[in-house]
């Protein structure tokens, strides 16, 4: 059984605990900037510090961001990315009860939650989230450290640039290209492609900021 640390202790770090579980990965702690109890069965190992001299020590050598998206900053992938040149590899994570088909590329780091689709011809990036009950059609192309919010639905041949963030139950329309550092609302329809960084809301989305 391959054992792993989960870096962050909030509500997304314990979803994704249950999910390595059903992985049948140890999970021997989290790391955060307060203690924030047991967390599933899983123990608080301190502040993000303590991986530096984890990771010399050889004890565990898989780790993965438990920390949330909600926006389009790229601090997620920098944490990942710091935590790899001190000797951790990211797996890719991805649920039993979530459906992977042929022909999928899945970047290091990146968790695929209960109830995806994920179809055939999918590429996607490092530092991901696709999220519960979420939905990548066949032949989309997703950048790095994006989230795919719950209950979204990615139509085929997408393109999303990186550091997205999808909300909750958004709606991509087929052939869609959506620049980097866009924030789609919850909700939102995008039917045309989204050429600049932005919050785009509405049916169809418009950019507010």
């Amino acid at each position: 059984m391959d054992k792993i640390i989960v870096i962050g202790g909030g509500g997304h770090a314990k979803v994704l605990i249950s999910i390595l579980k059903k992985c049948s990965y140890e999970v021997v702690g989290y790391t955060d900037d307060c203690d924030r109890g047991n967390i599933l069965g899983v123990s608080y190992l301190g502040k993000d510090s303590v991986l530096k001299e984890i990771g010399r020590e050889s004890r565990v050598s898989h780790a993965v961001v438990g920390i949330g998206k909600v926006d389009c900053s790229d601090a997620r992938l920098r944490i990942q990315e710091d935590v790899k040149r001190l000797g951790f590899t990211f797996p890719i994570i991805t649920s039993p009860r979530a459906s992977v088909n042929e022909d999928v590329v899945l970047g290091e780091g990146t968790v695929v939650f209960d109830g995806a689709v994920i179809n055939s011809g999918a590429h996607i990036g490092k530092g991901c989230i696709i999220n519960t009950n979420s939905t990548v059609e066949h032949d989309c192309k997703i950048g790095d450290d994006v989230h795919i919010g719950p209950g979204a639905a990615v139509s085929g041949g997408v393109v999303i640039g990186h550091h997205c963030m999808i909300g909750v139950g958004a709606c991509i329309c087929n052939g869609v290209t959506i620049a980097s550092k866009a924030l789609i609302g919850a909700g939102a329809t995008v039917s045309r492609n989204l050429e600049g960084a932005g919050t785009y809301v509405g049916t169809p989305a418009r950019k507010i900021v």
